[in-house]
């Protein structure tokens, strides 16, 4: 007997991907002629568990295609399945596919019936700029003590100082009114929303370590610039989101002022520091919770009242910043934020604008994620929109750089199937960031062990162009798969780079990458076309897939776009019944065509779309 189960086949899982609380489940195990000829069951149950508590077997009811049950779930959380047949278990395989004796489990991720996100992040193009290195207007500020002023385009620095530090302390002038000069560049490249590395007072130029949660850096603008850049951008249809910090401030701050350069009497200073309670001593003042050890990021006690109150409260930061125009904010290691400040945070952001963005940084599935030994209730409808998705930015890179489709298919399945349908659509799908290695330079496939090698190494000219191939592969896949897709400042202008600070480098306005930059402006115009609605809340459907080569389908009502990738050295043949018209080369499609080697394509039917 053949035996087929897979949840994000609508024939089998009657909702795909998580599930709303209190709304009925239905299952299905299809049975058929063929396979395991030798196997017969008359009997199947789900074996369920919710997360934590021992398992429970439903029996399933016999039909002439399979067997079937129907749930209900009254609890939040997550529940993991499989089933068993006769005596067989039957589970989680490869591909999430159903497997006799597979020993993986499916999940199910149960959230409350009124989560939503918010609709004008879905279905746009996300840009993410680093202040200090995007662009610059004017001569700026004065970099002041401590801070040294680079010429713009530099090596930024990068060996440690006598003390075996790396202070981070070179800035090269990027300011917001640099941003806000380039807002019609952003626009061409169908940006809809700038995410901003932090913009507020802090010692470092990537400004992680908060100085003022409640002042914007001077070396990057005043109040009046920010507002600026916010009312020009909205008025191009962009909306900001800014970096949210709240797992630690600066030693450097007004907050802990270990240095006494701030007028505040600071944790650092005195117990009786209105700010004492924020941070945790044993002993005072010289030792102290700080984030991963880095003494100059003390960590917060979220715990604080007063703490919370500063964040949360009537005139806290998070208010004070969505009252001067920002879309929402991007949480710093969301993981290290515990649950309860998590929910007060969403609820307040909520309270103050409910069509705001909570965006997190997690770097895993965030629909199982254990941080800390407790479970992360992420996409259970009160704490998180969306997260920056590294699976898939991983999976991406493996399969261009392997020619193996299996680790992408694998995550988008997983995505889809653990993922509440509005926190798929509201993923922010990356390929590099700030924290990563450009991806032109992963692509390149040069190696590099010593920050000295990282400093020197440029691609040569022959993997340089073989690395632009594959990063158009990888903005196809970035722009069409489920999420909003984000490029990282300068990706699109060919930015070569090792880990940070050389990922952080200045970009360079002198020498445009016009072939590719071009490139991304027909990815951008794809997804404010027509289509919008695809990429918006399409579904996803895999038509075919090998070791090397996959096909699939966004499809939403009557409009569905086509994509298909090869990895290999060989050629496919694509039947098709209708009429459709590959995107970039505008030529039109019948009966079939040759998915020719290393080849990308996107197609639909013949209809008016962007050009």
């Amino acid at each position: 007997m053949k035996v087929f189960f897979h949840p994000v086949d609508r024939t089998c899982k009657s909702s795909v991907g998580a599930f709303a609380l209190g709304k009925d489940l239905t299952l299905k195990i299809k049975c058929g002629s063929g396979g395991e000829d030798n196997f017969s069951a008359e009997t199947c149950a789900l074996v369920l568990h919710r997360d934590g508590c021992p398992e429970e077997e439903f029996p399933m009811r016999r039909t002439q295609e399979g067997f079937v049950l129907t749930l209900r779930f009254h609890e939040t959380g997550l529940y993991f399945y499989h089933f068993r047949m006769g005596e067989r278990r039957f589970g989680c395989g490869r591909m999430r596919r159903g497997e006799f004796g597979a020993e993986g489990e499916w999940q199910i991720t149960v959230f409350e019936e009124d989560y939503h996100t918010p609709e004008w992040f879905k279905g746009g193009v996300m840009y993410q700029i680093f202040p200090d290195r995007f662009a610059k207007s004017g001569e700026g500020s004065p970099a002041g003590e401590h801070k040294i002023m680079r010429q713009w385009g530099e090596q930024p620095y990068y060996r440690p100082n006598a003390f075996g530090q790396v202070l981070n302390n070179d800035f090269f002038g990027g300011n917001l009114n640099g941003i806000r000069e380039k807002l019609g560049y952003l626009k061409e490249l169908g940006v809809t929303v700038l995410y901003l590395n932090p913009i507020f007072e802090a010692f470092s130029n990537h400004r992680y370590d908060t100085g003022d949660y409640l002042k914007i850096d001077p070396l990057l603008g005043t109040v009046g610039d920010f507002e600026a850049l916010v009312k020009e951008a909205g008025e191009m249809g962009i909306k900001l989101v800014l970096d949210g910090v709240f797992n630690h401030t600066g030693a450097d701050s007004r907050y802990f002022n270990l240095y006494g350069r701030y007028p505040s009497l600071g944790a650092y200073q005195s117990t009786e520091s209105p700010y004492s309670d924020w941070f945790t001593f044993h002993p005072f003042p010289d030792s102290y919770d700080c984030w991963w050890g880095i003494k100059t990021l003390p960590a917060v006690n979220e715990r604080s009242e007063s703490y919370r109150e500063f964040i949360f409260g009537e005139n806290g930061v998070l208010r004070t910043w969505l009252r001067r125009g920002i879309g929402g904010w991007r949480l710093d290691v969301a993981d290290e934020l515990p649950d309860f400040f998590l929910k007060q945070l969403r609820s307040t952001v909520k309270e103050e604008n409910p069509d705001a963005l909570v965006l997190g940084e997690v770097w895993e599935d965030a629909s199982n994620k254990i941080s800390y030994n407790v479970r992360r209730e992420y996409f259970l409808g009160n704490e998180l929109d969306g997260v920056m998705n590294y699976p898939l930015k991983n999976a991406i890179v493996d399969y261009l750089l392997t020619g193996s489709t299996e680790q992408l298919r694998e995550t988008i399945f997983m995505l889809i199937d653990n993922y509440p349908p509005e926190a798929l659509c509201s993923l922010m799908n990356i390929l590099g960031t700030h924290d990563t290695v450009r991806i032109l330079t992963v692509l390149g496939g040069k190696q590099c062990s010593t920050k000295d090698e990282m400093a020197a190494a440029r691609l040569s000219e022959e993997e340089r162009a073989r690395a632009r191939e594959l990063l158009k592969m990888a903005a196809v896949l970035q722009f069409t798969l489920p999420g909003v897709p984000c490029i990282y400042y300068g990706d699109e202008n060919g930015m070569e780079g090792y880990a940070d600070p050389f990922c952080r480098a200045c970009f360079d306005w002198e020498h445009p990458d016009g072939e590719l930059n071009k490139f991304y402006r027909k990815l951008g115009a794809l997804r404010s076309g027509a289509m919008k609605e695809v990429f918006r809340a399409g579904d996803y459907e895999e038509l075919f897939a090998d070791f090397s080569c996959i096909v699939f389908a966004r499809k939403a009502a009557d409009r569905a776009v086509y994509v298909y990738m090869n990895r290999s050295d060989s050629r496919y043949i694509l039947r098709t019944a209708q009429k459709y018209r590959e995107y970039f080369s505008g030529e039109t499609i019948s009966d079939g065509f040759v998915i020719e080697p290393n080849a990308y394509g996107v197609f639909f039917k013949d209809d008016p779309l962007p050009q």
